[in-house]
């Protein structure tokens, strides 16, 4: 079985605005098998935006099951993320899956994997994916050394990412909140 891999996604939390930006980009094997897939969206009433990465079908899933809980739980985030984890360590979801999802509001801004993890980042930037560690340390430094906003930090370190990582593009798409 071919591995996949793609997918970049960054989020920079700045001046009360987080940005979530993700590139476009599937590959499988040495091949680029799509070049617009929409990994960043915005869900439970356009209060939350997520970007995931991983395998498709266990992204899809644990979207699913994180879409769940808002609902059950009136759109709190924070207890939405620790339920999800929650679910996997005590075996409500059959197995653990091969994705990433970086989950924002007004208020937070989280990383949960599939694994049954839940982090809050540091210094208000987090990201994941092939070019996660490119865009991460593009973000980290243009939000210290600039006067630029949330979304235009995570823009340019999508570009940077896109312009070192080949399994990045630079079919951009980007949700602030």
């Amino acid at each position: 079985m071919e591995q996949f891999r793609a997918t970049t996604i960054v989020a920079v939390k700045k001046d009360g605005v987080t940005a979530l930006a993700g590139d476009g980009q599937v590959t499988l094997g040495e091949a680029i098998s799509k070049g617009n897939a929409r990994k960043v969206r915005r869900i439970y009433n356009d209060n939350v935006v997520i970007g995931f990465a991983g395998g498709a079908a266990d992204a899809f899933a644990l979207e699913a099951h994180f879409e769940e809980l808002l609902q059950k739980f009136s759109g709190n985030l924070m207890r939405s993320a620790v339920e999800l984890a929650n679910g996997f360590r005590e075996d409500k979801y059959p197995r653990r899956l091969e994705a990433m999802m970086i989950v924002a509001d007004k208020d937070h801004l989280l990383l949960v994997s599939g694994m049954g993890d839940v982090y809050e980042c540091e210094k208000g930037v987090i990201a994941i994916g092939s070019g996660g560690n490119y865009a991460h340390a593009a973000a980290l430094a243009l939000k210290e050394n600039t006067n630029l906003s949330a979304k235009e930090i995570a823009l340019k370190a999508m570009n940077i990412a896109a312009d070192i990582c080949i399994y990045t593009n630079h079919n951009i798409i980007c949700e602030e909140v």
